[in-house]
């Protein structure tokens, strides 16, 4: 095949392959852009998932009028000069394809105005290409329009998701920039509706408060290594904030990360931050994090991606280290750290662990049947409760020894078995409130919320919108009318947007119950006890809660003769 060089077109088209993934990659790279300008108020106006309509007004710079063509010229930029300051700049970042791919897949509009010019400037490019130019009059800023996003890429739109889903992908870039210059205000439009504003104070709290909401900032803890600063941090500095742990999500996706303010991936760093919560979150729970890294720019190669998310830097090592210490004295300065001591080696391999979920019951069948001689199913046998340890574990007599029962896993298996067959037979059943509820939702997750607050009836909530962001709840489950339902809503909203909803009918109930079960270190009475194990025995798998925890372990007559000297 012979050897040719492409046209132009189709190179901004293979440029755009890498730069404009989906509809939110252009939103990214033009608040950048705005940020990079100076601006200090930015609004973004999106439709159709952000493939009708991307519109992003700035009152930053400027482009001058002169200079609105050679914008969406391929590598034509204001931010560097030549290869060194590659390294050396402190913009969010450069590549010089983002207009000119843009440009490539969409038709694009722009109206600028710089106060060094006389007048304003507005542009059409099509295919790359100007079609239309006079002079319009505006304030000082810039406002680029995109239109039919790759309506000359059909093979590109295959890989689009829902509308749902691209505007939560958008919500979600709009949320980010916003914690990471609190100094801006950004204001978030999604099909004519309002759904982010920020005010721009320059306080991080007040934009946690924007993107989170209240609760969350009332239990945000400020993040510094400044006044900690010593010699193995290396010139690494640490700001922002972090939840107490006494506020946890069930996804990373609140973890957020910028390095000198640019919003980034980087599963080293995510994992320091899990990992300063150490001891401190329950298993399946992470963070909340708001954390900005400042390093010498001669330290990071911010330019080694085409979408820019991730960063390189010449010792990552000294980088994980100094987020961990920053954020782990945040913690420890306000909460205790919880004393962990290994298990004595007497009772090593004593317990009958009955997890992963398919592997437990094939595990206990064989070690009943090697010390008992019988085969079983799943049930238990009858059990006599001999009392509480810890306020945490029930203590129970059965006719082969001892059972030690978890009384959060076991009490959440009794309700996911009890959800799961009124769900199946009239549906959950739900308790009206006294008064409605009043809920505020983060901007991703009301685009999620409002396409499905109707499914969640089938689980016993009763939901309807009222207003911006804001949600009115009537009923609740019946067995959740005593419980923290409000942070279970808030999981289940986060669970209907994970990529992977398959079984999501099952994660939906094992969230319900694991927040209406009995809580660990709840102290319960010999009757409740009694109750509890009562409903254990007639469970059809009792042997593990609904993400796979064993509920008991088994300490047979045998085992306790022998570690008595008795065999």
């Amino acid at each position: 095949m012979t050897i040719k060089v492409l046209k132009n077109e189709v190179i901004n088209k293979i440029a755009a392959g890498e730069v404009v993934e989906r509809a939110s990659s252009v939103v990214k790279e033009l608040i950048e852009n705005s940020l990079d300008a100076g601006s200090t108020r930015i609004t973004i106006e999106i439709a159709g998932g952000g493939l009708a309509l991307i519109s992003v007004t700035d009152n930053g710079n400027g482009i001058p009028s002169d200079e609105v063509e050679l914008a969406f010229t391929r590598h034509a930029t204001s931010k560097i000069s030549g290869f060194e300051d590659l390294f050396a700049s402190n913009s969010l970042g450069f590549r010089g394809e983002a207009l000119p791919s843009i440009a490539s897949v969409s038709d694009v509009e722009i109206t600028a105005f710089n106060i060094n010019d006389s007048s304003g400037i507005y542009a059409e490019f099509e295919n790359g290409t100007v079609i239309k130019k006079q002079k319009q009059a505006r304030s000082q800023g810039t406002t680029i329009v995109v239109k039919n996003l790759f309506r000359n890429v059909p093979a590109r739109l295959k890989f689009i998701k829902s509308k749902i889903t691209e505007n939560s992908y958008i919500a979600n870039v709009v949320s980010q920039y916003a914690l990471a210059f609190p100094e801006v205000r950004f204001t978030l439009f999604i099909d004519g509706r309002e759904s982010l504003k920020t005010p721009g104070t320059g306080n991080l709290i007040d934009s946690v408060n924007a993107v989170y909401g209240i609760e969350v900032a009332s239990n945000m803890l400020t993040v510094s290594n400044s006044q900690d600063y010593n010699a193995d941090d290396k010139g690494i500095r640490m700001s922002g904030m972090v939840a107490s742990p006494a506020v946890s999500r069930s996804t990373r996706k609140y973890i957020s990360l910028f390095v000198n303010r640019r919003w980034v991936a980087n599963r080293s760093l995510v994992w320091a931050v899990e990992e300063a919560y150490h001891g401190l979150l329950m298993t399946g729970k992470h963070p909340i994090a708001v954390i900005n890294i400042e390093v010498a720019l001669s330290n990071v190669d911010a330019n080694v991606h085409p979408t820019k998310t991730e960063v390189r830097f010449k010792d990552e090592g000294d980088v994980y280290s100094a987020l961990q210490r920053a954020i782990r004295q945040s913690l420890v300065n306000t909460a205790p750290v919880p004393r962990v001591e290994e298990i004595g080696t007497a009772y090593r391999g004593i317990s009958r662990m009955i997890s992963p979920p398919e592997q437990r019951h094939m595990n206990m069948n064989i070690v009943m049947e090697e010390e008992t001689g019988k085969s079983v199913l799943s049930s238990l046998p009858v059990l006599r409760v001999l009392g509480q340890s810890m306020n945490s574990y029930i203590i129970a007599e059965g006719p082969d020894g001892i059972y030690i029962i978890d009384q959060h896993a076991a009490h959440e298996r009794v309700m996911f078995e009890k959800i799961t067959k009124q769900k199946e037979k009239q549906g959950v059943e739900a308790q009206g409130l006294l008064e409605p509820v009043s809920i505020e939702v983060l901007p991703v997750q009301d685009e999620i919320l409002s396409k499905n607050y109707k499914y969640l009836a089938e689980f016993g909530f009763t939901i309807e919108p009222f207003g911006n962001r804001t949600y009115l709840v009537r009923a609740v489950p019946s067995i959740m009318y005593n419980r923290d339902w409000q942070t279970a809503l808030n999981e289940l909203i986060d669970k209907l947007s994970e990529k992977d909803n398959t079984n999501i009918t099952e994660h939906i109930i094992a969230t319900m119950a694991c927040h209406s079960a009995i809580r660990f270190g709840q102290s319960l009475s010999i009757e409740e006890m009694r109750e509890l194990v009562r409903l254990m025995e007639q469970a059809d798998l009792p042997h593990a809660c609904p993400h796979g925890r064993t509920t008991m372990i088994h300490l047979t007559k045998k085992q306790l003769e022998k570690e008595f000297g008795r065999i």
